[in-house]
């Protein structure tokens, strides 16, 4: 939780704050692929990729 803290931090004082959407929208894929590994859904998931 502190790197988040930080990495918000980082991004008011140096006003990165386009790199936010980048982040979130790699989160967000690495958590589908991650979720979506075990899964029947896995192979309709790659398809879009």
């Amino acid at each position: 939780m502190s790197f988040i803290i930080e990495f918000w931090q980082f991004l008011k004082v140096r006003k990165k704050f386009w790199l936010l959407p980048m982040i979130l929208m790699l989160v967000l894929f690495g958590g589908l692929i991650v979720l979506a590994q075990g899964s029947a859904v896995a192979p309709f998931i790659y398809t879009i990729f």
